[in-house]
């Protein structure tokens, strides 16, 4: 594959108003959990598979040991002012180049259907194994963030300090460029596991912010049994400081990719 290859598998669907979510696997995989959620829990059609050289050489197997190619893929989600298009997917890409190439290429399709909003969701990663129960904000223009702060969205000068890297971020930047209004929200996370509890938090602020109810059950499930991971993880910290282990979340070397 030389190319960038998309798949339109729904051509005939009518979309209302639409607004883009981007959900791509990044810190905690916060944003690809709450994606995922909406399109299982929404009344969800598919429309795009999307195929690139810029994802990692890499095919899954499934229970019947099928192969299948990794994608992306764009759903139509049925909600109540707007229609919601969910791009979610197995990878980002591995090269810079590729990030622009794709988020261009995601972009070029929104506008097709007729966006005019889009959402990039993701973690902000805080080193630490406590959870914080807060959904931090970047937006396009200063005029969006009355209606975000409303719902509990917390927004900060300057942070995140080191900027928002990989589509979560470059998709707001290139929404610019092209005169769309965008918003990143960010839920907190540890960076260090998969995190359904900080996705739970995100997924409130979606909730409020397009008037859905969602039942948030699944990702309490798995929430549960990730804090059974963190209790052994803190546990661990605890034994091994101050002897072996530095204070996690100090200092210069403080992670700060947002994905």
């Amino acid at each position: 594959m030389r190319e960038n290859r998309v798949i339109h598998l729904e051509k005939n669907v009518d979309i209302k108003d639409p607004i883009l979510i981007v959900g791509l696997p990044g810190v905690g995989h916060v944003g690809k959990l709450v994606a995922e959620h909406l399109v299982e829990e929404l009344t969800s059609i598919k429309l795009i598979e999307i195929y690139s050289p810029h994802f990692p050489p890499q095919v899954l197997v499934n229970e019947n040991s099928e192969i299948r190619m990794v994608n992306n893929e764009i759903y139509v989600c049925k909600a109540k002012e707007h229609d919601l298009l969910v791009l979610i997917g197995d990878h980002q890409s591995n090269t810079t180049n590729g990030h622009y190439e794709l988020c261009e290429l995601y972009l070029d399709l929104a506008e097709e259907m007729g966006v005019k909003m889009v959402y990039t969701l993701g973690g902000f990663p805080t080193g630490q194994l406590t959870h914080i129960d807060e959904v931090l904000g970047a937006v396009s223009r200063s005029e969006l963030k009355s209606r975000l702060e409303e719902i509990g969205v917390q927004f900060k000068p300057n942070e995140p300090g080191g900027g928002i890297v990989g589509a979560s971020g470059l998709m707001l930047g290139l929404c610019k460029l092209r005169d769309i209004d965008a918003a990143c929200l960010m839920g907190m996370t540890s960076g260090y596991i998969v995190d359904p509890k900080s996705a739970q938090s995100l997924l409130k602020i979606i909730c409020k912010l397009f008037d859905l109810e969602i039942d948030a059950g699944p990702l309490e499930e798995r929430a549960k049994e990730m804090e059974k991971i963190v209790a052994r993880l803190k546990e661990y910290e605890q034994q091994q400081q101050p002897q072996m282990m530095p204070e996690i979340g100090t200092g210069e070397e403080d992670l700060r990719y947002i994905g």
